[in-house]
């Protein structure tokens, strides 16, 4: 029996979809538990709750475009050759977005069975946030139009340690953006654009494969309302998070990390998960 997706779960997803998936929290560990509080995807609906997880994206990425239009506009100038910022950007986001797609295509369903649960998710949220409050980060002032091809290799690669759930996309890319050169500001922006290649990839692969059993268990309306809310979400978050970062450390976000990470231990000790 599949319990069926409400509207206020809808609701609930959207906005944690909208919240977490910019920030270096990671989305799809808050989604995956937020689904087992619901008492979503377990048993014979979970196929169509891990779908409605990478779908849902769908808002999140229609907020990067809308947020970074003239960026996206200045790189389809550089397709035609009409903007050579524009290329240099457009050809290291592609370098960058390569390993995690032959990796996620290759892996993904291993990656579903294996580490989409509760404790794989705590592990990476407490390793993820003892690891930003060790962190020390040196300024540097690598423009995104600066990011060549071996650093976009590099980004790329540290991009695939997000396909475990709980490392969060946004951390990994920030991080190596910074490790690479770039300013804080040219690190979020191509982790921004960067994750617009990746989840448009990811959420064409998976409704590609199982959209029809999203649809079947949960029908067109409720994923549909989610990903509007996630939309309407993710611009306040990227907005919220550019700003916050203007004048804080990446690191509060690793005293969050260890909370939720205890939090979903102890929410396994006591069965309630």
């Amino acid at each position: 029996m599949v319990n069926p997706l409400s509207t206020l779960d809808a609701i609930i997803l959207g906005v944690v979809e909208g919240i977490t998936e910019y920030l270096p929290v990671s989305s799809t560990g808050h989604l995956l538990i937020v689904q087992r509080l619901l008492g979503l995807g377990e048993g014979s609906g979970k196929v169509a709750a891990d779908t409605y997880a990478i779908a849902i994206q769908l808002g999140a990425i229609l907020a990067v475009v809308a947020l970074y239009r003239a960026r996206i506009w200045q790189m389809s100038r550089g397709v035609v050759g009409k903007d050579a910022d524009g290329r240099k950007v457009l050809v290291s986001l592609i370098c960058a977005f390569l390993p995690a797609a032959f990796i996620g295509v290759a892996l993904g369903d291993t990656i579903k069975d294996k580490l989409f649960s509760p404790w794989p998710i705590a592990i990476a949220w407490a390793g993820g946030g003892v690891f930003l409050l060790l962190w020390k980060p040196v300024p540097k002032s690598r423009r995104i139009e600066d990011i060549g091809v071996r650093a976009a290799v590099i980004i790329g690669f540290a991009q695939t340690l997000a396909l475990w759930p709980g490392v969060s996309r946004s951390l990994v890319t920030i991080v190596a953006a910074m490790f690479v050169g770039c300013s804080l500001a040219a690190a979020l922006e191509f982790s921004f654009l960067l994750g617009l290649a990746t989840l448009s990839a990811a959420t064409l692969l998976d409704l590609a494969k199982d959209g029809d059993t999203l649809v079947r268990d949960y029908g067109w309306a409720t994923p549909m309302l989610g990903a509007v809310v996630a939309f309407i979400t993710a611009i306040v978050a990227v907005r919220w998070l550019v700003r916050y970062l203007s004048t804080k450390p990446l690191s509060h976000f690793g005293w969050y990390r260890i909370a939720a990470g205890g939090v979903v231990v102890v929410l396994m000790a006591t069965n309630a998960l």
